[in-house]
């Protein structure tokens, strides 16, 4: 299945976070936060403004992006828990500066 959001809204999937602390402490599921951290996986045409241009995301599919603890709405797609958000709740995009 396929999801193209509407607007200016923005489908992520949180990544992973390390399960170890640097430590080597083991963190068990249940007392990991949820990562604040994600992949763009579909994006949205923009938004329009109220004399009727469209205004592109700055986002694009395959971005790793940062947002707040509670931004967004989850949901379940096959199995994978998904973020759907409007691109003002996007905090950053993180590049790499290798």
């Amino acid at each position: 299945m396929k999801i193209r959001p509407l607007h200016d809204r923005i489908i992520i999937k949180r990544l992973d976070e390390e399960k170890k602390t640097a430590s080597g402490i083991v963190i068990p599921d249940t007392a990991a936060e949820k990562p604040e951290q994600g992949e763009v996986m579909s994006v949205g045409k923009g938004k329009t403004t109220d004399e009727g241009k469209l205004v592109p995301l700055d986002v694009k599919v395959g971005d790793r992006v940062l947002f707040g603890k509670y931004s967004g709405q989850t949901v379940r797609v096959k199995g994978d828990e998904l973020l759907v958000m409007r691109e003002e709740d996007i905090l950053g995009v993180v590049e790499n500066t290798q």
